[in-house]
C-alpha cells in the first residue's frame, strides 16, 4: 500500500461526517464558486480580475478537498468495536489518570482524520494513543511524549 493509499481509520460518527463534507462540497460549494467565476468573467478583462483570480483558487482548493475526502473515503475501514470490551481501542472514550500531576482527562481514541484535540478526540496515532491501545481499566503504563515521560492509569473505558 502506497502511501496515498494509507487506510482511513474512521468511527461511525467520523464517517457520517465525512461523507456530509464530500456531499457539501459537491453540490453546495462548487455552485458558489461557479457563481462567483461566471459573475467575474462578467466584469470584463479576465487577465487583470483579482475576483476571478480568487474564484479559480478557491475553486481548486475545493476540488482539491473533494480529492483528498474522496480517497480517504475509498480507503477508509469503520471501526468495529464489538469483541474490544475491556481494553482500549480505536472508538473507546477512556479516563486516564496522569499519576505526576494526579489530574484525570478524558479521551475518545479516533483515527488519524478525525483527530481534534481540543474536543479530546486524539488519534491512535498520537504518542498517547498508541501507547494506551490495547490497555485494560486499572493498568499503568510509561509513555513518552514530546515533553518526556508521562505514567498514566487507566480508570475507565466506554465505547460510543
Amino acid at each position: 500500500m502506497e502511501l496515498a493509499d494509507k487506510e482511513t481509520l474512521l468511527t461511525v460518527e467520523g464517517l457520517k461526517k465525512m461523507e456530509k463534507e464530500l456531499e457539501n462540497l459537491k453540490t453546495v460549494r462548487r455552485k458558489e464558486v461557479a457563481e462567483r467565476i461566471r459573475q467575474a468573467i462578467e466584469f470584463g478583462d479576465i487577465s487583470e480580475n483579482s475576483e476571478y483570480e480568487d474564484a479559480k483558487n478557491e475553486q481548486a482548493f475545493i476540488e482539491g478537498n473533494i480529492m483528498d475526502l474522496e480517497k480517504k473515503l475509498r480507503n477508509a475501514r469503520v471501526i468495529d468495536t464489538v469483541g474490544l470490551d475491556g481494553q482500549v481501542s480505536v472508538g473507546s472514550t477512556v479516563t486516564l489518570l496522569n499519576l505526576d500531576t494526579n489530574k484525570e482527562r478524558v479521551f475518545t481514541i479516533v483515527g488519524t482524520s478525525e483527530s481534534d484535540p481540543s474536543k479530546n478526540k486524539i488519534s491512535n496515532e498520537s504518542p498517547i494513543g498508541k501507547g494506551i491501545l490495547g490497555m485494560r481499566e486499572g493498568e499503568t503504563k510509561e509513555i513518552a511524549v514530546p515533553i518526556g515521560m508521562v505514567r498514566l492509569k487507566v480508570l475507565a473505558i466506554s465505547r460510543n
